[in-house]
Order: C-alpha cells, then sequence, then structure tokens
C-alpha cells in the first residue's frame, strides 16, 4: 500500500473537544443543529444548519458556507496547519475497549485498482455530494475508516508512541473516548516502508467519501499534463485500525406489516426452515452464527435456521443478513429489494434490543428480528473475493470523530 504522512490541519489542543463533531451521516440537520456549539465541526461539514430556516444541503448557498467557515474556522486559529508531514495515532475508547488507529494519507490508485477493497456498493448520488465536498474544500475534512491484517511491526510503533503524552485526550458526550498523539517524524519512513508491504486495506465504514476522494483524485490527474502520481491531491484522509482490535456491531430489522399473514401464521411459515423456540418477555440476543432472535406480539423467540438452508463455504451465503433475506423477508414477507422497499426499517445494534421491542411496540412496526454480528474475517473473506455484502449488514461503533485532523489536497 502506498501511504504518506502529511501536514494536517487541526485544532490547537485546549479546542479539540470543542471543535471534533460526529460524522456527517449520522446526524440529521435538526439533530446536528442542536448539537453544534460555536467552534464545532458541524458548521463545515452541514452547514445547512446555518441557516433559519435550515437550508437545503445540497444547495449551492450552503456549499459557498461551508467554505466560508472552513476559512473561517482557519482564520479564527480554530484550526491549525502542522509545518511538518506527521503521521497521527487515534485512539478510540468505548465500553472500557480502545482500538489503535494509525492517521494516514492513502492513495487514490490503490482504491482505483482494487487494493483498497470495498464490501458495499455505492450510490452515484451520495458520492457526487462528497465529492463536491472535497472539491470546494480543496481537502478531505472527514477520515474514512479502514482496516488490515495486523502487522507487529506496526503495532511495534503504535506501542511506543502511545506512551508519551498525547496531543488530544477527551471523552465525548456519547461516553466514548477519543486519544490522540502525533507520531515522531522520525517514524516516517519505517511507516512508510512497512505499509509498501502491506497488500490490501479494506474500507470498513465510509464507502462514499472513499469512492468521492479517488474519484477527486482522477479529475485533479485529468486536469494536469503535468501529472507525477505524487501530488498532494493523489492522497486522501484515512485511519486505518488493524483488524484483530475492531469490533463489528449487529445491524438490525424491524418490518411494517407482517404480509397479510397472522402472528400464528407467520410462525408456522418460519418452522419449515427454522428451529423456533419461543423465549418470552425478556429480551432474547442471538448467540451464535445462524441463530436470530424475533420479536413478535410481546414476546422474544429464538430463530436457528436449519441445516442445509445455508452455504458456509460462500462468503455470501454464509451471511446471516442472506440468510434472513432470503427464507424470512423475501420469502414469507415479500420483501425483495433491501435498498428500496419502504416496509422496512434498519435499526444499529448500538441502539440495543429494546429498541426493536419499542418499536414493535408502540405499533409502528409488527415484527422485529435481530442478527448476530458479521465477524472481520467474513468482511475480508468478502472483499477479497470481489463481492459485495447485502445493504446494511455492517455497523462499527464508536464512529470516527470528525475535525481531529483535516488533510490538505495542496
Amino acid at each position: 500500500m502506498k501511504i504518506k504522512p502529511f501536514k494536517g490541519i487541526r485544532p490547537p489542543q485546549n479546542l479539540a473537544k470543542e471543535v471534533a463533531s460526529r460524522p456527517y451521516d449520522v446526524l440529521n440537520s435538526a439533530e446536528a443543529q442542536a448539537e453544534a456549539g460555536e467552534k464545532s465541526l458541524l458548521h463545515i461539514i452541514k452547514p445547512e444548519i446555518d441557516f433559519t430556516p435550515i437550508a437545503d444541503e445540497h444547495s449551492v448557498e450552503v456549499y459557498n458556507k461551508a467554505v466560508e467557515n472552513f476559512k473561517q474556522w482557519q482564520q479564527n486559529g480554530w484550526l491549525v496547519q502542522d509545518g511538518e508531514e506527521k503521521y497521527y495515532v487515534y485512539a478510540q475508547t468505548m465500553d472500557g475497549r480502545t482500538q489503535y488507529g494509525l492517521v494516514a494519507a492513502c492513495h487514490a490508485d490503490d482504491y482505483m485498482n482494487g487494493d483498497i477493497k470495498k464490501h458495499e456498493l455505492t450510490r452515484r448520488d451520495k458520492e457526487e455530494d462528497r465529492m463536491i465536498h472535497v472539491r470546494i474544500q480543496n481537502a478531505n475534512v472527514e477520515p474514512v475508516f479502514f482496516s488490515y491484517p495486523a502487522v507487529s511491526a506496526v503495532d511495534a510503533i503504535v506501542n511506543e508512541v502511545i506512551k508519551s503524552t498525547p496531543e488530544y485526550d477527551f471523552v465525548a458526550e456519547d461516553g466514548f473516548g477519543h486519544t490522540f498523539w502525533v507520531v515522531p517524524t522520525a517514524k516516517n519512513s519505517e511507516i512508510t516502508a512497512i505499509f509498501e508491504k502491506i497488500p490490501a486495506l479494506y474500507v470498513a465504514d465510509g464507502h462514499h467519501r472513499t469512492a468521492a476522494a479517488a474519484l477527486v483524485a482522477a479529475e485533479k490527474k485529468a486536469q494536469n499534463p503535468a501529472h507525477t502520481g505524487d501530488e498532494e491531491y493523489n492522497y486522501f484522509l484515512a485511519v486505518i485500525f488493524p483488524d484483530n482490535q475492531l469490533k463489528i456491531i449487529d445491524y438490525n430489522r424491524v418490518i411494517k406489516d407482517l404480509n397479510g399473514l397472522s402472528e400464528a401464521e407467520l410462525i408456522e411459515k418460519l418452522q419449515k426452515d427454522f428451529v423456533v423456540e419461543p423465549k418470552g418477555a425478556d429480551i432474547y440476543t442471538p448467540d451464535a452464527l445462524h441463530n436470530f432472535a424475533m420479536y413478535l406480539g410481546g414476546q422474544w423467540y429464538s430463530l436457528t435456521a436449519k441445516e442445509g438452508t445455508y452455504n458456509d463455504n460462500d462468503p455470501i451465503g454464509v451471511l446471516d443478513v442472506t440468510i434472513l433475506s432470503n427464507l424470512v423477508l423475501d420469502n414469507v414477507l415479500g420483501i425483495k429489494d433491501l435498498r428500496t422497499d419502504k416496509r422496512i426499517d434498519f435499526v444499529g445494534g448500538i441502539r440495543g434490543l429494546g429498541e426493536l421491542k419499542r418499536r414493535v411496540d408502540s405499533g409502528e412496526m409488527a415484527v422485529a428480528f435481530a442478527l448476530y454480528a458479521v465477524s472481520m474475517k467474513q468482511l475480508i473473506d468478502i472483499a477479497d473475493t470481489g463481492n459485495i455484502m447485502p445493504p446494511k449488514t455492517t455497523w462499527f461503533e464508536p464512529k470516527l470523530r470528525s475535525g481531529l485532523v483535516i488533510h490538505s489536497l495542496d
């Protein structure tokens, strides 16, 4: 992999917590407006919040406001560029577990030629929105979240760096810890050389941001007759975590109706492909691959897929989202397209299974299904074989905080 250090644009030590924000895609505009303090990066990544009423996020005036705010933050000294190219280490702590990522600039060619591997499809409209932000700011304001098969030499450098005093160290409002170190420049060439031997990186979170960054790099390449491949615009901002430190959280499903079936008829149909066991009113959590939880009519059920209904030798067939989609959502409930069907919604496991119960008990939804979380091995197997996961399969938590460091394309 071709990575490099870069001159990060980032907040002074005493402002990091105020500037850093949750990423653009986990908040709607109203939530962002309520959450954004004076110095928050949300004014740059969701600038529609600066209008009353909140403006259309795709309007020209909103994009112009993003540029204006980015310049203003730098003029105010709320964001300052490092004088030397640096690598950084970014640690996130949730529920007593910490994961350590290397912050680096990754090369767009590695994405275009498939060495940075994806596991999700992207939508062109979403890519274009992110591309506009990269173009107008001439910067990657928010990082993407990558993983790689753990390498002891990288672990050793990170373990050495984190013995020093961190540049930033704070707990955000959601209770997640964020700690950030600047790597000594003496380590730059060693880190770069180690990653040259790593054959692949894997997009964990941020498929649209990754595609957008690579497409803008391709545009700039086409516009530059003297292009060499070493220009800063060829690189984009990523935080790269070893696979053995990451944990994928479950991503669950709630359905508005039973497709004309009674509760008893639904259970009867499910018994064809599943061992169905009532579990009572207390929340039941799936305890193994191919085991599901269902909440229906005030009761929890365990559903265990029967032998022969799945293919553990197929990277897609082994996935519980595939089993549920084929055997339940499609065959029984008539939901053919997870991307477009309005009868289904998705609930990240970070909200807890109590959220599934709440949405069914309220009458908003008729039935809920909880899944056993996908493993990093499954994700890597799918990416390595060129397959694509079904929609809403993986949920990574905690999300990367935006605004700890920004990468300029100049």
